[in-house]
């Protein structure tokens, strides 16, 4: 796959690691790693609160508001990457000190149970549960019930467009729309930029492995419900809008592209697009071109979406 020249040599200064179920010390390690790396200075001008909410598991949201400004609000409840396997929600500090202040909304950052310790579908579970509560707190938390959407980066991209489905089916809460970035949605790594070797960021193996350890016993099998592989799902009718963007040299770009046309072909008000030669979490590399040109999407499409 062609990867943009200008990544080429961001991508050689990353510390590299390989995920397999033969080394779970590698996990632990990169979890290690990457907690180390979102230390960074947040805006004043963003407020946050941490909520323990839930019955039995209990989950930890982050609740993001733009300070002294009124409501209700809409909201985007988000899910981080990070393959399943991997992340925090303060991964999406930085991110939503812009978009509370930009687009004025509240934005709720879920920390999901991770696997292997917790499989399919307890990460799934909290991200519902943070969803509900969100939608039965709206008054108290000066959000607008109707305006409530969700959002994630790679694998949550992929609980996202879950919720998404989980929401339609159980229809207790309706989605204003859907924001998917390079979801990862396809366990059965069937198509051709899934089968790749060599690919940047979040390889083939690596991906084998987030699979693996989402699924357990059902991975390779056909006992894989469209809730924990959305591109398995066979009825996308009724679906918020949402937009999908992906990257060229990404290993999830044709099934993501696929899932985008089925919406489309499902009558989904569906946005597509495809940076090309932007590697997986292409955002991870501010002032360049791929960058620079995915975050222009996201943000022209999100604003479109909070603002009207």
């Amino acid at each position: 796959m062609h990867t943009d020249p200008e990544i080429q040599p961001l991508l050689e200064m990353m510390p590299r690691f390989e995920l397999s179920a033969e080394a779970l010390a590698d996990l632990r390690a990169a979890r290690k790693a990457l907690f180390a790396s979102m230390a960074s200075a947040l805006s004043d001008r963003v407020e946050r609160t941490d909520h323990l909410i839930g019955f039995g598991p209990e989950v930890l949201v982050r609740v993001h508001r733009p300070v002294g400004v009124r409501g209700p609000l809409p909201c985007v409840v988000s899910m981080h990457g990070g393959g399943y396997v991997l992340g925090s929600l303060d991964m999406d500090d930085l991110r939503f000190d812009r978009f509370c202040n930009e687009f004025g909304c509240v934005a709720v950052s879920v920390e999901y149970r991770l696997a292997p310790e917790t499989p399919y579908p307890g990460p799934l579970d909290d991200c519902y549960t943070a969803l509900r509560w969100v939608a039965e707190h709206a008054p108290d938390l000066d959000i607008d019930p109707s305006r409530i959407g969700v959002a994630g980066i790679s694998a949550g991209g992929g609980l996202a467009a879950a919720l998404a489905l989980l929401a339609r089916d159980r229809g207790e809460v309706p989605l204003a729309f859907a924001l998917l970035e390079c979801p990862m949605i396809d366990d059965r790594q069937i198509t051709p930029s899934s089968r790749l070797d060599g690919l940047a960021v979040w390889s083939r193996e690596s991906n084998t492995f987030g699979w693996k350890a989402y699924l357990g016993a059902r991975y390779g099998t056909d006992d894989v419900p469209p809730y924990a592989a959305p591109a398995r799902a066979n009825d996308l009718a009724g679906l918020p809008p949402t937009m999908v963007i992906t990257g060229g040299a990404d290993g999830f770009r044709d099934e993501n592209i696929d899932y985008a046309l089925r919406l489309g072909q499902a009558d989904v008000a569906t946005e597509l697009h495809v940076v090309p030669g932007a590697p997986h979490g292409a955002q991870m590399f501010p002032g360049t071109r791929v960058a620079d040109q995915w975050n222009s999407l996201v943000v022209d499409w999100l604003g479109r979406h909070l603002r009207s």
